[in-house]
């Protein structure tokens, strides 16, 4: 290959690679991996029993736990529906398309979950539940526009705190009612320029 065509083919990898910099790490003003904030989640207290009774002194629920009254290993079997269901689980209703209890309640430990796979979580693992269904709504929470953020975007300059799903859908009837959205942020292109009407010079 002759010095011409080996510069022709050489020069633009050289660009590319002088272009495109170091990995974040390497570059002197970029966050090393480590100084990363964590991403919390908020799990309602609702995922460690059914709330009864008046707040606690914090103001959180009180629950009692499904062990309470419900055995490992009961041999009871779930009802298809919330219908004249009993105990305090009385006024339940399923709303939740077309499933039933069993077929996110573990037959063998109410205290615990099942996910489509046959594997036991735990009650306070329920997104992972969520997820498997609604794939469109966890993909949008993973990224921050579903599930209400607060905290920080970019990680390396604090942490991030979000809602569990069952912090805003009640996990036997999700869906919202409808209702009217309140109006939108002001914008000063689409909002009248002069204040109160009055002309300005």
């Amino acid at each position: 290959m002759n010095a011409r065509r080996c510069s022709l083919v050489l020069l633009p990898l050289l660009l590319v690679l002088a272009c495109r910099g170091g990995e974040p790490e390497a570059r002197p003003d970029g966050e090393p991996a480590a100084a990363r904030h964590a991403t919390t989640i908020t799990t309602p207290r609702v995922l460690e029993g059914l709330p009864v009774g008046p707040p606690d002194v914090t103001g959180r629920p009180t629950v009692a736990p499904c062990g309470t009254c419900h055995e490992a290993g009961e041999a009871r079997a779930l009802p298809a529906d919330a219908a004249g269901i009993g105990g305090p689980h009385v006024g339940l209703e399923l709303h939740h398309g077309a499933i039933e209890c069993a077929s996110c309640h573990a037959a063998d430990d109410r205290s615990a979950l099942h996910l489509a796979s046959g594997a036991t979580i735990p009650m306070t693992d329920a997104l992972r539940l969520c997820a498997q269904c609604h794939g469109p709504q966890y993909r949008d929470y993973r990224h921050g526009a579903h599930g209400g953020m607060r905290g920080y975007w970019d990680l390396s300059r604090g942490p991030r705190e979000r809602n569990h799903c069952v912090a805003c859908h009640d996990p036997h009837a999700p869906a919202f009612g409808q209702f009217e959205p309140v109006s939108g942020p002001r914008d000063r292109f689409t909002v009248d320029a002069e204040p109160h009407g009055a002309p300005h010079e």
